[in-house]
């Protein structure tokens, strides 16, 4: 089978360097395991991780994708639920499944987890034409749901939906701030907040804000002015709220970082809570605590979500709720050029999609 990839790490960011189609065996299942045919694989940050081999050293000959859909062709003599045929996608969060955590329904928190496509290996991943997973790991992809629009909500709507409803705990009529809201995850954080009824402020850049609205962002900001926060507070206190009077943002979904963290603070509410998945910007923000504690807000770390969020998230997707927002598609042999303009964000909005074959 055709495959995606890469025996050394990239020291310059020029991935064109390091990945190659190579060709391998095809894989066999485990008994708890399925076999797919990749049809779709979102890309993820963790594939840029995982060539610059920081921040951590992933394991050597590596096929990289976490986020994959494909149809099931082979099972393993033990799996009960799946069956060849099966369209289905990845849930790249591989627990114990028998820890605390995890019997908690807390997979993401299992000090045993790995993420598939990233710390997995050698040579285990979504960029191939053949993939293997155990059956607890993929989830049957609904009617209405292409095999590119349920790789690209494979990881992204995945924890987005956590972000929103399993650690926010989102209410109809709260006012929700979506920071990013071009990016993949931001994306998807708009059509949720929509979903649950709330008014949404969507940020990004200037070039990108009317893409915003046309998701149903109710208002879109330039979050790269040196006074957004003025602008978003402005807003916020010119929006009725269906209920109590305090006003202010409810909810921030924040993935963004440093630069903007602690403006972000002082647009909460009394009450009001922060999730937070991510620090593109960097990680050291500057905090002022008397924002946290004179306004009793919550800050609420967030990551990934569990099978179970993801089967939520594509049942809505199924019924036109909430849909993938594709930015391109690139076969394996321009794997380079994708992740280039993925690590560039230059007029990016969406997911970046590869596929193995033209089938």
């Amino acid at each position: 089978m055709k495959a995606l990839v890469y025996d050394e790490y990239s020291v310059d960011d020029d991935f064109s360097k390091i990945l190659k189609i190579k060709d391998l065996p095809m894989p066999k299942p485990k008994p708890n395991e399925v076999i797919f045919k990749v049809k779709a694989t979102a890309l993820n940050y963790d594939d840029i991780w995982g060539m610059r081999g920081k921040p951590l050293a992933i394991p050597l000959p590596h096929i990289s994708g976490t986020d994959a859909a494909g149809e099931v062709v082979e099972v393993g003599r033990d799996v009960k639920n799946i069956k060849v045929g099966d369209r289905v996608v990845s849930h790249g969060n591989m627990s114990c499944r028998v820890c605390k955590a995890c019997t908690d329904g807390r997979e993401y928190d299992c000090r045993k987890r790995t993420i598939w496509g990233f710390e997995t290996g050698p040579l285990w991943g979504g960029y191939c034409e053949f993939t293997h997973l155990p059956e607890v790991n993929v989830v049957k992809i609904p009617e209405g749901i292409s095999y590119e629009e349920a790789a690209a909500a494979s990881m992204t709507m995945l924890t987005s939906w956590h972000m929103l409803v399993g650690r926010a705990k989102i209410q109809p009529g709260q006012l929700v701030l979506i920071m990013g809201g071009s990016s993949g995850v931001g994306n998807y954080g708009i059509q949720i907040a929509k979903l649950f009824g709330c008014t949404v402020i969507a940020t990004a850049s200037p070039d990108k804000l009317n893409k915003l609205l046309e998701l149903g962002a109710d208002f879109a900001v330039d979050h790269r002015k040196e006074d957004w926060h003025k602008e978003v507070r402005s807003l916020a206190k010119k929006i009725p709220k269906p209920y109590g009077s305090v006003s202010g943002v409810d909810i921030i979904f924040e993935h963004i970082g440093g630069t903007h963290w602690n403006k972000e603070l002082t647009l909460l509410s009394y009450g009001g809570t922060i999730v937070t998945t991510g620090a593109t910007t960097g990680y050291n923000a500057k905090t002022d605590l008397r924002h946290i504690f004179f306004k009793g807000i919550n800050i609420l770390g967030s990551t990934q979500g569990t099978r179970a969020e993801l089967e939520q998230g594509l049942y809505w997707m199924s019924q036109g709720k909430i849909k993938s927002i594709i930015d391109s598609v690139y076969p394996l042999e321009d794997a380079a050029e994708a992740h280039k303009k993925m690590l560039t964000g230059k007029g990016l909005f969406g997911k970046i999609i590869m596929k193995p074959s033209s089938d």
